[in-house]
This record gives C-alpha cells, sequence and structure tokens, in this order.
C-alpha cells in the first residue's frame, strides 16, 4: 500500500506553467541589493518577497533581464526579513499575502502626450480597470508577465517596433514607458538611411 504525503518539491503552477521557486528565488538573490529571496503563489499570481536595499522596481528589472517573461515575478514585497522556522528554514505559511491597499494608488493625472496616451490605451485595454493615467503602474493595477507579452504585442502592431518585455518590468507607470518607447522609436528613426526614412514616408502618406 502506497500512501501520497505530497511533493518533496516547491513545484507551483501560476496560470497554466510550472515554475520551480527556488530557480526564480537564485536569480533575485544574484542582485548585490536583495539579501534573502522566497517566491510563492497567490491564485494566479507569482509573488517574490525579498529583504535587503533594492527597490521593487530594480527587482523586476533585475529578474526580467535574466528570466523568461513568465517566470518573473509580477509582484515583490520587500520586508526587513522573511519568517523562519524553527529549523531555520522560510516559512512560507507566515508570509504575509500580497494586498494593494486602496489608498496607495497615485492621484489620477490623464495623459499628456500621444506615447502617453497609445500607452494607458493599451493598459486599459488589457487591464480590469476603467482608466489609466499617467503616473499609474502596469503591475499595482493587476498586470502579470503574460498581460506585460500582449502589451509588447499591441505596441508592435501600433508603432511597428519591437521592445523587450523587460522593459515594461523596468519602467511600469504609464510615463515611464510611454518615454522609453518614445526613446526607441526615436533611435529607430535615426538608424534609418534617407532612402528609407523617404520610403516610410511615402507609404505613410499613401496610407
Amino acid at each position: 500500500m502506497l500512501e501520497f504525503l505530497g511533493r518533496l518539491d516547491r513545484q507551483l503552477k501560476v496560470r497554466g506553467v510550472r515554475i520551480e521557486p527556488g530557480e526564480v528565488e537564485t536569480v533575485l538573490t544574484g542582485h548585490p541589493g536583495v539579501g534573502q529571496a522566497a517566491v510563492t503563489a497567490y491564485a494566479d499570481t507569482l509573488v517574490a518577497y525579498v529583504t535587503g536595499a533594492a527597490s521593487v522596481d530594480e527587482v523586476r528589472a533585475y529578474a526580467a533581464d535574466r528570466l523568461p517573461a513568465l517566470l518573473v515575478p509580477s509582484v515583490v514585497v520587500p520586508l526587513p526579513a522573511l519568517p523562519l522556522t524553527r529549523h531555520g528554514k522560510v516559512d512560507t505559511a507566515a508570509l504575509p499575502p500580497p494586498t494593494v491597499a486602496s489608498d496607495v494608488g497615485t492621484a489620477y493625472e490623464a495623459p499628456r502626450t500621444d506615447a502617453e496616451e497609445l500607452v494607458a490605451d493599451i493598459f486599459a485595454e488589457l487591464l480590469p480597470v476603467e482608466r489609466v493615467g499617467a503616473h499609474d503602474d502596469f503591475f499595482v493595477l493587476g498586470g502579470h508577465s503574460l498581460l506585460a507579452i500582449r502589451v509588447i504585442a499591441r505596441l508592435r502592431a501600433a508603432v511597428s517596433i519591437d521592445l523587450p518585455v523587460r522593459l515594461l518590468f523596468q519602467y511600469p507607470t504609464v510615463a515611464a514607458f510611454a518615454l522609453a518607447v518614445e526613446t526607441a522609436l526615436i533611435a529607430e528613426i535615426d538608424r534609418l538611411t534617407e532612402e528609407e526614412a523617404a520610403a516610410q514616408l511615402a507609404a505613410g502618406g499613401g496610407a
């Protein structure tokens, strides 16, 4: 007779993807500003708890540079110390559940530029919110790795530019991401020869 006691590993399943949290934790603790890291899942959200001086945005960007988008934690919770069991292991049951209180959101400010309007429209299309302002954070509003990939795809369709997904993790607010998009577009234009630029203008004029 066999009795199943449970898994010996800590494998998680988030949005249908199986994730080894130890692999993500190893990457996060590679950041010089991160002391310890514990990764777990709440519902369909991958959450990282970290100690150290690194900011939430720094941890997200660092992870996005080194992990597939699906393995990048959508929520990063800084803690002064990780709770431990009496055996010295991380007590995952004692980790505080991630919450987004209604008073942590920034005051709404309408998008101010064409780029901000484009980014805000894409965020609003994909996120469960009625409106998105210039200073709203994609991940605070409920974004996650799969939706980040869709944001990049929408941008590619709208302005014909390929951006790395990590850029959204690095610049998660509408204003910051829109500025990154504008910078990338300018750099792309600067790379064009005069003939290529003329051809694109001609194509645009004929549309």
